[in-house]
């Protein structure tokens, strides 16, 4: 059943060879398959998928999140590729430099190269 199957995070997006340098030398992740139908990016045993569409970056929600260790030195390491985090002034959400914290996570979204929204956190323990 599904509770056992594994899921991956497909993303539309405009342009497929600027996304692919965004994924591979921006974000630093290995490209696993790459076909006419099936563009795959293997993260921490799941997929990321890109899929070329004129509709790429028009969500204004987070499309796919990873869970990291230490999101202080994540953030570090992707602003020193050329990543920009983005500032949020939202009802329960109020990011600072980037981040917005609650008891049990802390947070930081950006933009991949198509405009769509991506998250790094950090899971508080205790």
């Amino acid at each position: 059943m599904l509770s056992d199957s594994p899921i991956a995070a497909i993303i539309p997006v405009n342009d497929m060879n600027r996304a692919k340098q965004f994924y591979s030398e921006t974000l630093g992740l290995s490209l696993t398959k790459e076909s006419p139908e099936d563009t795959r990016y293997e993260c921490g045993g799941t997929i990321i998928g890109l899929y070329e569409t004129p509709y790429g970056g028009q969500a204004s929600h987070t499309l796919a999140s990873w869970k990291v260790d230490d999101l202080d030195g994540e953030m570090k390491e992707l602003r020193s590729r050329g990543v920009t985090f983005e500032e949020y002034d939202l009802p329960g959400i109020k990011t600072v430099d980037g981040v917005v914290e609650s008891d049990t996570m802390r947070g930081a979204w950006f933009k991949d190269s198509e405009g769509n929204i991506l998250c790094v956190m950090e899971e508080r323990t205790g």
